[in-house]
This record gives C-alpha cells, structure tokens and sequence, in this order.
C-alpha cells in the first residue's frame, strides 16, 4: 500500500512522503522496511515522550575525505512517470527517468546510480529514511540472511535495485548514508529534487 497523505511514521517517527509504500506495524502505519524490520507500534512511546526523550539519532561514520554526493527521487503516480537525480558541490550531475514506477524505486536508483557514477569515499545525503535507514540500521543484513525475504516473509521490494546497491557498499566500505530532511532549505537537496522531478515531466511528455 502506499501513502495518500503526507505523514509520520509510527515506528521512527520520521516523515512519510505520499507515495511511499507503507504497511500496518501495529495500529500505526510505518514505513515498509520500519515494518519489516521487527518493531512495533505498540512499543513506541507517546508522541509527546518521543520528543522529548528520544536522542537524535547519530549519522553513520564516514570516510575520511568523503565526497558528499545528494540523492533524490520522484514520480507522478504510484505507479507512474519518475524521476532520479544526484549532484555534488562541485558541480557533477547525474538523472534519468522511468515510464512507470514508483518514488521509493526513484530513491534507491538516485542512490545507485550516484555510487556507480563516482569513485573514492562517499556520504549519500538521501531524503528518504528507507534508504538511509537500509544502511545505518543494517536493515539488509537480515534481508540477506533470509534469501531476500522480509521478517513478514515477503519478497523484499525493489531487490533489483537493492541487490546491486548493497552489494557496491560493501565491497567499497567507504560509503556511508546521512539523512537530511525534504524541502527543508537545503539547496542541494533542492537541486535534487528539481533535476528529479524534471526528468518525471520529461518522462510523462515523452
């Protein structure tokens, strides 16, 4: 299923975007891989104690001299027309566009598409908490143990943009993912989400 409105994960409390695919955990809905990850909503705390208990969560350790390289996605529809794009402060660029499919794909190919494209230490700045979260929570460490399933033993969605992600990471082991949250004044995460979302139009014109 996926999200109509925007709004807040009940697992990590991080933002969902419309169209991110969601599932129940618990009486809350979370993102897909929060859900699949184990923990459930009835666990959580209040909102009101979240805020003011909950420590930020630290970003995952980089690579001395990492480039950081920003990752979007973006699509019209569910499935629909999309959008990728990544950039770098020094001006390199990358996007593309699929006819049909969704903005979770869109993140995890940005991301993909951004660690083939550039070499040497990388911090992937992402707006999307499922790909960040993938790689600073270990999520895939049980994907794989379980043959790719998820812990509701279900096929784990996008493995063929996953599978090749993951395993580009760890055979670098100097790339690292931070979170940085959407259309919040971060010029390169707008930049991103423009070049994005310019190829989704791009797509569904062509």
């Amino acid at each position: 299923m996926t999200a109509k409105y925007a709004t807040t994960c009940g697992v990590c409390a991080s933002p969902v975007s419309p169209g991110e695919e969601i599932a129940k955990a618990g009486q809350r809905w979370a993102h897909v891989a929060c859900a699949d990850a184990g923990t459930t909503a009835s666990a959580k705390p209040t909102k009101a104690a979240t805020k003011a208990a909950k420590p930020k969560r630290p970003d995952m350790p980089a690579a001395e001299g990492a480039l950081e390289v920003w990752t979007d996605g973006a699509c019209s529809g569910n499935p629909g027309p999309g959008g990728w794009a990544w950039a770098t402060k020094d001006g390199r660029q990358g996007s593309g566009g699929e006819a049909a499919t969704t903005n979770q794909r869109m993140e995890i190919r940005a991301a993909l598409e951004a660690v083939r494209a550039l070499d040497g230490p990388l911090v992937v700045v992402s707006d999307s908490t499922y790909v960040v979260n993938c790689f600073r929570d270990g999520w895939w460490k049980g994907w794989i143990a379980r043959g790719w399933v998820t812990s509701a033993k279900k096929p784990v969605v996008s493995r063929d943009l996953w599978e090749p992600l993951i395993t580009t990471v760890n055979e670098r082991g100097d790339i690292s993912f931070r979170w940085t949250k959407g259309h919040s004044g971060d010029e390169m995460n707008d930049l991103v989400d423009r070049l994005a979302v310019e190829q989704s139009k791009a797509v569904a014109a062509s």
